[in-house]
């Protein structure tokens, strides 16, 4: 009976080469197909580290019809790496499909850990990082990115979303426009490269900022958006508890049943969910 091979899930540089892993080229090296986002893209990676091994295209357009093919050879006793263009796989890359196909049908499924555009720009913005929600890409159209960016007005979190330098721009003066002058917000830019650079700040300074030299509107963007400052007191599951509760029972019942669940004062729930009928 063949013995069934792995899926191994590779994070690449997303920017320095040098932050690859040599657990990540070994594996690249060991297994018997890489999977690739960008063929030709990753060709120069795996060409620069001496990386021989044949590559297949997996990407947004084909990896629904692919995946059951890979999962199928790895099943046959072939180990198989996923990579994507930069960083780590299925984050804002595709991949998801294949993984799940895989652990639906009891495939190993290993992760290779390493570069992730998201936890770098966090780990150096100097926002919150105790609690975070990573959304990707804002919509593209305008409707759909203010209600997206309306959605963390309230968030007890730091927002967190990539954005393209022809939208950036636009982006930063529609959350200013949402959320007001209060929120701080840091940029984070071309990560691991060159011309890496961070601006914190309000929107309108790290407009200004982009401005004073068009070649800081170049290269991949993380937009970090901090908490409502209104509403760190309140936990995750607090919040959620008592946003629920009010859409049934009377505002001091719902801060009361809040207060006691979590330990909470009840005075202090109750004024806050005013303060959210009032936004309303």
């Amino acid at each position: 009976m063949t013995e069934t091979g792995t899926l191994f899930i590779v994070a690449t540089p997303i920017g320095n080469l040098s932050d690859i892993t040599q657990r990540a080229l070994d594996t690249l090296n060991e297994v018997d197909l890489i999977a690739a986002e960008d063929t030709r893209h990753s060709g120069k990676l795996l060409s620069h580290f001496g990386v021989k091994t044949k590559m297949f295209p997996l990407h947004d357009h084909n990896e629904k019809q692919k995946s059951q093919l890979l999962v199928n050879k790895i099943k046959e006793g072939e180990n198989i790496a996923l990579i994507s263009d930069a960083g780590t796989p299925l984050i804002s890359d595709p991949g998801y499909n294949l993984v799940n196909v895989a652990r639906e049908q009891g495939v190993a499924v290993v992760p290779i850990p390493g570069p992730s555009a998201v936890i770098t720009a966090l780990s150096a913005a100097g926002l919150p990082t105790d609690k975070f929600m990573f959304c990707g890409f804002l919509p593209v159209k305008q409707q759909a990115k203010i209600t997206e960016i309306e959605a963390h007005k309230q968030a007890i979190y730091t927002s967190v979303f990539y954005e393209s330098p022809r939208r950036i721009l636009d982006t930063l003066a529609t959350i200013q426009a949402t959320l007001g002058d209060e929120r701080e917000v840091v940029l984070a830019k071309e990560l691991t490269k060159h011309y890496e650079a961070f601006s914190k700040g309000s929107c309108q300074s790290i407009i200004e900022w982009l401005n004073e030299d068009t070649d800081r509107l170049q290269g991949e963007m993380v937009v970090m958006i901090s908490p409502n400052k209104e509403e760190q007191g309140l936990s995750a599951e607090a919040d959620a508890l008592l946003r629920r509760l009010m859409q049934d029972l009377p505002l001091k019942k719902a801060a009361g049943i809040t207060a006691e669940l979590h330990g909470l004062k009840k005075n202090d729930l109750y004024k806050l969910a005013l303060s959210w009928q009032d936004k309303e």
